[in-house]
């Protein structure tokens, strides 16, 4: 099985993973697109959901409540945080479109113990990682610092010719604090939108050594192992990673192979 699934050009549904999809047991992704008026329902009696305004306007209704115009950039390439809607299970939301949006909808195993919140971008914390041809920008949507039973979401853009979660690291193994145990998902954005990416998943035995050249709006399944991401010069690429897993928290194991690169950092040589 292939851990890319390419983009549909055509079509409200962009991409969809689900856990049976996957062949996993948390983590869950789609995109849409949604034109003026365009309508989306998000519902799962057993799962949490993330709903983020990727970019474009929308209005969200979740129960009794709505949430009107809701978005902050034309380009999930702007240096801006989104707007995002957290919904806890059994709770059906309608995401209706405004103005040329694309959304994204993170979902995970959840009891319900949650009530349903607009996430705004003043709440969302934004850094810099990395040196040189590993800067990127990431901004942090729905963190382990804040409310939610499974779901962690972030977003990172990272400049041409650089490199992304790398040094290469994994997650796969429930060893907290040393490491912990999370599916992946990345959607891939690139600018101009006829680039492309590549990204590796691999892991020490190489029972999963998978290289994929990522296009736009395509989502790479990260399962377990190491999962790098390189962007040619010329093009910038943005990704929105969901993640799940027993534990609620984000403790990763670098490659020891390439730990030199950072020590060499951290040395300023």
């Amino acid at each position: 099985m292939t851990l890319l699934v390419k983009a549909e050009r055509e079509g409200q549904t962009i991409a969809r993973v689900t856990p049976e999809s996957a062949d996993w047991r948390y983590v869950g992704f789609a995109a849409y697109r949604l034109g003026e008026n365009d309508v989306v329902h998000v519902f799962d009696s057993a799962r949490e959901s993330c709903i983020v305004v990727l970019c474009g306007v929308v209005d969200i209704e979740a129960g009794d409540t709505k949430w009107l115009n809701l978005g902050s950039r034309d380009s999930v390439f702007e240096d801006k945080s989104p707007y995002a809607v957290y919904l806890p299970p059994n709770v059906r939301a309608v995401v209706r479109g405004v103005r040329n949006a694309e959304i994204g909808v993170a979902s995970a195993p959840a009891k319900g113990t949650l009530p349903p919140r607009l996430i705004e971008p003043a709440q969302m914390k934004r850094s810099t990682r990395g040196k040189g041809l590993n800067t990127r920008y990431v901004c942090d949507i729905l963190p382990q610092t804040e409310p939610a039973e499974s779901l962690l979401v972030v977003e990172v853009r990272t400049p041409p010719g650089h490199a992304s979660s790398y040094p290469p690291h994994k997650h796969d193994t429930d060893a907290i604090p040393v490491e912990s145990s999370l599916e992946e998902t990345y959607y891939h954005r690139l600018d101009p939108p006829q680039g492309f990416a590549f990204q590796r998943v691999y892991t020490d035995s190489r029972d999963i050594d998978e290289s994929m050249a990522v296009e736009d709006h395509d989502v790479v399944m990260v399962p377990r192992g190491y999962h790098p991401v390189v962007v040619p010069y010329g093009y910038d690429s943005y990704y929105l990673n969901v993640m799940a897993g027993p534990q609620r928290v984000w403790h990763f194991k670098n490659d020891p192979a390439h730990e030199w690169i950072i020590e060499r950092d951290a040395r300023g040589g």
